[in-house]
């Protein structure tokens, strides 16, 4: 969403035979003496498909497809039983080089985010249909493949969502995922610098921490806020979302606390678990409807891993419904059309697609204390070598350090907009250099009502499914949009903003009329990178959901997914915090554990819903 430090190359989207490369080293070996259970399993297997293990194939008890948010969740947890043995496949490189980060500093260092959109090394480039809505715009869709996932490239903002989202899920048909059934698993992931109370963890893998720039433009938009009316939060993954303040981020002594450093790069060393990069997943192997194992490409060979338990998809939101369609599971005739042989008919795989957009209304900054020198090349050397020499400086953070939620209207029972504040100018993704002094908040609406679709191109795995998302296809999401349009501006018009504020760079002060705010958001908003909910958790009686409440594939056997694209509706807020969530508590399910819950945690509802604020 937003950056600091730039790109000094120009970038441009890979070429098909760039983005697919498939190198990477050989197998770590399996643990194959290590208890006569696993052997058991493993002869048990090798019986059953006998074929396969004439050519070779190893076996775990489980292959995760994916080490990206979800992935490396799993991996660590699952290798926690030394009875079980596990395969982690991943498409992209590591996270690391030479067992170095900061050899990897585009990665490692918060303010460098907007490298990572640019390096075809770490990102799938993945791109919309023109969007019929918004002036046939094709929409860029970065997503990570790299160790760590899209935890790898984002902005490393943590935030959970709202309460409501949750227990909605359940009303949706995700029986055991309300608000009571997830918040352990939240604080199970975390160690929060601010120390565990009723809502935050103190001793998860994951680090989050609170911004230490004390910009004076984030002051000023707080206070700009609550001049408007609005309330100041503490903690907005706690009592009270509603409201602005300092967000939390995955952010650890100056680094980008991903995935990958906070579950995987512990569990590494594990006898147990095994770890594939730069490894194309190509179909998953079925023996009628039971999952047996995964076909992958390697070193531009073909190969082939058994699993005696599970086969798990943690590719996200477009990998995994890709793959499942790859492999036969979706909807029959879409795949009768492209000749592949029907597993399972399951209509809903690929639908359901939700995401969030976004705009950034951007103003002039009077006084030169924005990010936009630091972004001149010798200042960007200077934040560079501080950060590679004690992690510490404007490079050890990615400057989103305050923001808030609000309803967009009376009636509305639960935040529905969100803003980041960035001391800066955003451009193009942050791929254009900023061209003054400036400020922004990126604000848009959480819940909106389009809803999108992705498909299989071709029976290639290479090929990039077509993603059709449908923005703005709704008049009630236009009109949200025209809100967030209105009420960021009346922020920034706040006696706190006096001193900084100049002209409007955007939109403009000559778009005023609804009208015009429209065609406005038709041309510059642009996705918050949030997809999800394409492989939908609900009732086996629903014919749109994919996944059980056990995350378990309906209609087929020893499947399943974990990862954004079992929500069943997107949450109000940035998704790799719940993510991370879903992992965990798919862990427990997958062990076969009970689910940890907490009743009657207490949670904010505004005193009347017939004021806006």
């Amino acid at each position: 969403m937003s950056h600091l430090i730039k790109g000094v190359k120009k970038c441009y989207g890979p070429s098909i035979s760039e983005m697919h490369k498939v190198t990477g080293f050989p197998f770590k070996p399996p643990l194959l003496k290590s208890l006569l259970a696993y052997s058991g399993q493993k002869l048990k297997t090798s019986r059953t498909c006998s074929k396969l293990s004439s050519e070779n194939a190893d076996s775990y008890s489980y292959i995760i497809v994916g080490a990206g948010s979800a992935g490396c969740v799993l991996g660590s947890r699952l290798t926690e039983d030394p009875l079980s043995t596990v395969l982690l496949l991943e498409a992209g490189p590591k996270d690391t080089l030479l067992g170095s980060k900061r050899l990897m500093w585009k990665i490692h260092m918060p303010a460098a985010l907007t490298y990572n959109l640019c390096d075809e090394k770490y990102n799938w480039y993945y791109h919309t249909t023109p969007q019929k809505h918004m002036d046939n715009r094709i929409m860029y869709w970065p997503r990570g493949r790299v160790w760590g996932g899209s935890s790898s490239l984002n902005a490393m903002v943590y935030i959970r969502g709202h309460a409501e989202d949750y227990n909605r899920w359940h009303r949706e048909g995700a029986v055991g995922w309300d608000y009571e059934f997830c918040l352990p698993y939240f604080k199970k992931a975390q160690t929060h610098e601010l120390g565990p109370n009723l809502y935050r963890g103190g001793n998860g893998p994951l680090h989050v921490s609170r911004g230490k720039t004390n910009h004076p433009l984030h002051h000023a938009f707080l206070d700009a806020a609550q001049q408007a009316g609005y309330s100041f939060t503490d903690d907005m993954n706690g009592y009270q979302q509603e409201g602005f303040g300092w967000m939390d981020m995955t952010i650890h002594r100056g680094q980008r606390w991903s995935t990958a450093s906070a579950y995987l790069h512990p569990a590494i060393t594990r006898p147990n678990l095994s770890t594939e990069d730069r490894t194309l997943v190509t179909k998953i192997l079925f023996q009628g409807t039971k999952a047996i194992g995964v076909e992958y490409v390697k070193n531009g060979q073909r190969k082939k891993a058994l699993a005696s338990k599970e086969v798990i998809l943690s590719g996200g939101a477009i990998n995994s419904p890709q793959l499942l369609m790859l492999s036969g599971v979706g909807n029959a005739d879409d795949l009768k059309k492209l000749g592949i042989p029907v597993v399972c008919h399951l209509p809903g795989v690929g639908q359901n697609l939700q995401d969030h957009l976004e705009v950034y209304i951007q103003q002039k900054c009077t006084k030169p204390i924005t990010l936009y020198k630091a972004q001149k090349l010798i200042n960007m050397a200077k934040i560079g070598l501080e950060w590679l020499w004690k992690f510490t400086g404007d490079g050890a953070t990615a400057h989103l350090e305050s923001g808030g939620f609000i309803r967009s209207q009376p009636g509305v029972p639960h935040p529905d907009i969100q803003f980041h504040f960035l001391p800066s100018q955003v451009i193009d993704h942050g791929r254009v250099a900023s061209k003054l002094e400036a400020y922004q908040v990126h604000v848009g609406p959480m819940r909106s009502t389009s809803v999108g679709w992705l498909k299989l191109k071709s029976t290639d795995p290479r090929d990039h499914p077509v993603i059709e998302p449908n923005y703005l296809s709704t008049e009630t999401d236009v009109w949200e949009f025209r809100q967030c349009v209105k009420l960021s501006r009346e922020i920034f018009a706040q006696k706190a903003f006096e001193k900084f504020c100049g002209p409007e760079i955007q939109p403009g002060s000559h778009i005023q009329s609804d009208k015009e705010i429209d065609a406005f958001i038709r041309q510059k908003a642009d996705s918050a990178y949030h997809p999800s909910c394409t492989c939908k958790m609900g009732q086996p009686s629903d014919t749109t959901a994919v996944v059980d409440p056990q995350t378990k594939v309906i209609g087929v056997e020893n499947l399943r997914v974990v990862d954004a694209s079992i929500m069943p509706s997107v949450v109000s807020g940035n998704l790799n915090a719940p993510t991370i969530m879903i992992a965990e508590k798919a862990a427990d399910m997958i062990k076969g554990f009970p689910s940890l819950s907490e009743k009657n945690v207490p949670v904010y509802k505004p005193q009347t819903l017939e004021t806006q604020r």
